[in-house]
Formats: structure tokens, sequence, C-alpha cells
């Protein structure tokens, strides 16, 4: 009974022991400041992948509209006032 009340105490310390060296690791990377630049980092990148999205649309966008143009073209059609067709509120 006593072995085994030992070998639990011991399992117990070397446990402590092992959360204790975990937390004082994750405190010095706390401290050194990886965490946050690992934060800016992965925040640029964000920033860059959603930039290039905008890019890729506008240009789809832009494609978009030279396809629809030239086919009006084709048919005749005079392409339409950008906005409401009233112009933009002054005259010229």
């Amino acid at each position: 009974m006593l072995g085994a009340a030992l070998g639990k105490a011991a399992g117990l310390v070397a446990s402590g022991l092992a959360g204790a060296v975990a937390y004082d690791g994750v405190k010095r990377v706390a401290r050194s400041g990886a965490v946050r630049e690992a934060a800016v980092t992965m925040t640029s990148w964000g920033l860059r992948g959603a930039r290039a999205a905008e890019t890729g649309a506008e240009k789809a966008r832009l494609a978009t509209a030279d396809i629809v143009s030239e086919a009006r073209g084709r048919i005749g059609e005079e392409a339409p006032v950008p906005g409401d067709g009233h112009g933009h509120g002054h005259e010229h």
C-alpha cells in the first residue's frame, strides 16, 4: 500500500513538474513577442490574399464589360450612359 501511494505521489510530482516547465515555456514565448509576430505575419498574408482576390474580381468585371460592349456593338446597339442615364447632376 505504501508503494502504491509513493508511486502515485511520484506520478503527481512528475506531472506537476512537466506542467510547470510547459507553463514557463509558454511565458517565455509570450514575452519574446513570437506570438504577436506570428499574428502580424498571418494578418499580412490575409491582406495580400484579399487584395489579390479584389484585383482578380476587378479584372473579371472589366473583361465582362468589354465582352458585353463588343456584343452590343455587333448588334448595332449603343452602350448606355454609365449610372442612371441622367449625367452626374450638373451641366458642363
